[in-house]
This record gives structure tokens, sequence and C-alpha cells, in this order.
């Protein structure tokens, strides 16, 4: 039996999208939280925090990009025509986002306030457009043949902006908690105030998701409350609700790291319920992976060029994350 490439062209870009989820949402949500630490003291530690490994992270977004470019050139053309403005806005966000990072460190005193506002804005609105892609894709893309058959606006509904706010939210925690494990003092003891502000918005959001999801498409309630698969899935929500319970304790309590592990397992489960409910369509309620699909010489090549790069991102990310270990002060700078 043969190898059917779909699915390990599948797996290698959900596993892009979910390593980019991660690594760029805590410094995203760093921007994300700049308006509650006004000091510039404090604000140079927090960028500091991430400033020798951001531009690292956004590898992932380009590896989950060109993935489906690759091999499954159909929903890329699909997708990409529903989604433009969203994706552009996206971009012009993480463009801001990365201009102010070089050059507020640079700029005078009394000019610094335009890049923090620059950092600021650039971190939401790329973090929200992120979510409204997230809640288009999720909502269903209308197709006619082989194209896209909507509007450039369509994506401007309560679904779409609604997820939106809710990767927001999300992105904030894992900014929030990963301050928690980089930094001491006042700063530290403000982020685990705001951490379980956050935990609880970030309940309410799930919460909201959960139910809304399955009201949009019938087949997403069937998969998920059919009485043969209940029984396989409800691990999932059980989970999410004892890892909040935990991920609340431990910002009460002097551990540093849990918080942030917490964040991270909940985004994993999340992102697990959404594989579930979408599988195995590249655009969902119209195009299977199969249907989207490259010809298969077409995805083994590709896939010759891909799978060697893969761990070789793993290892310079790991390699980075080490030699820049451990809390961040006044002390450390890195521009």
């Amino acid at each position: 039996m043969g190898i059917d490439l779909s699915i390990v062209w599948a797996l290698v870009i959900t596993f892009g999208v979910m390593m980019y989820i991660v690594m760029d949402g805590f410094d995203l949500g760093i921007g994300i939280l700049f308006p509650f630490a006004p000091s510039k003291g404090e604000r140079d530690i927090m960028m500091n925090t991430v400033a020798p490994v951001w531009d690292g992270n956004e590898t992932w977004l380009v590896l989950g990009g060109a993935g489906l470019y690759a091999a499954f050139p159909l929903a890329y053309s699909i997708i990409l025509s529903a989604l433009y403005l969203p994706i552009m806005l996206m971009l012009l966000g993480l463009v801001f986002r990365g201009v102010a990072f070089e050059f507020r460190f640079k700029a005078h005193d009394h000019k610094r306030h335009i890049w923090d506002k620059a950092f600021i804005g650039g971190s939401l609105v790329a973090t929200f457009f992120q979510g409204v892609i997230l809640g288009t894709y999720i909502a269903g893309i209308p197709v006619r043949g082989r194209a896209f058959a909507g509007g450039a606006f369509d994506w401007m509904a309560p679904f779409p902006l609604f997820t939106g706010a809710a990767l927001v939210v999300t992105y904030a925690l894992l900014g929030a908690t990963w301050l928690i494990m980089k930094t001491e003092g006042t700063l530290q003891h403000k982020m685990r105030g705001i951490g379980r502000v956050l935990v609880a918005l970030l309940l309410l959001c799930i919460g909201v998701v959960s139910v809304w999801t399955p009201l949009l498409k019938e087949a997403i309630a069937t998969r998920w409350f059919s009485f043969q698969n209940l029984w396989w899935f409800l691990p999932v929500p059980v989970l999410v609700l004892a890892i909040t319970a935990g991920l609340f304790i431990s910002t009460r309590k002097d551990n540093d790291t849990s918080p942030f592990l917490f964040t991270l397992a909940i985004i994993f489960l999340g992102y697990s319920g959404l594989a579930i409910s979408l599988w195995p369509d590249a655009v969902p309620g119209a195009l299977t992976l199969w249907q989207a699909a490259a010809p298969p010489q077409s995805q083994g090549f590709a896939l010759v060029g891909a799978l060697p790069i893969l761990p070789l991102i793993l290892g310079y990310t790991a390699w980075s994350y080490h030699v820049f270990k451990g809390k961040i002060g006044h002390a450390q700078t890195y521009h």
C-alpha cells in the first residue's frame, strides 16, 4: 500500500500552523498587552523577552502558506481569493509591528511613543485578522465549480468577527503567561492579575465558539454529537475545563512556568477540536483534501524539499530558546 501524500502534507501544514500559533502567539500577545505597562522600563523588558526569537517565530507562517500552495493549489487559490483583504490587513499589521520592533529602541525619547503605538496597533490588527481568517474558514467558503463564488466582504460576518476578538484574548493570555515565566517583580505580579482576567474571558470565548460552530454546519454537529462519536470526543471538553482550572490556580501561586504550559495545553486542545470538526476538508463543506490536491508527482517533489527543512527549523528554534533562556531584567538588552 502506497503512502497517501495528501495526508502527509495535511499533517505537515497542520503542524506548521500549530507551531506558528504557539510561537508567534505570545510575542503578538506582548504587543496587545503593551497598553497595560505604560512605563518605558517595563516595555523594554517586555520586548526584550522576545527580541532574540520573534522573527524566527514567523518562519512557521511561511511554511504553512508555502505548503498549502505546493500540496493543495486549488484550495490555496480559493482560500486566498476569499480572504485576500483580511490576509493583506494581517500582513500590514505584521509589517508595522516588525518595523516598530527595530525602530523603537533607536528612537529618541520624544518619538518613542510613535513606535509604541505602531507595535500595539500592528499586534492587534495582525491578531484580529488571523482570527477573522480562521472564523471565515470554519464557517465555510462558497465554491462553484473550481473557483470562489462569494464576495470580497463575506468575512465581515458575526462569527468571523467574534473569532477575531477571541484570538486577541488567546494571544494576550499567551503573552501574559510568557511574561510571568520570563520576568520578575512588579511586571510579573501585574501579568498574574491580567492573566486571571484573561483566563475567564478565554473560557467564555471557548464556550461561545463551541456552541456556535455546530450551529453553523450540520455536519460538524453530527460529528460531535452522534452517539458513537460522543464518547470518543468527550475528553476534549473535559480536559479543557480541567486545564483551565489548573491555569487559573497556577496564576495565583508562585510557580512561574505552569501558567504558560497550561495555556499551551488549552490551545492544543482547541486546535485538536478544530481538526476534528473539519477533517478531511481542505475547503470546509466544498472540497476534501484529495479533491484539492496537486498531482502526486508534484506533492512528492515538494515533500522531498520540505521534510529535511523541518528538523532544521526545529533545531535552530530549540537552540535559540536554549541560548536565551532564563529571566529578563533591566540588565539584559538585545538591541
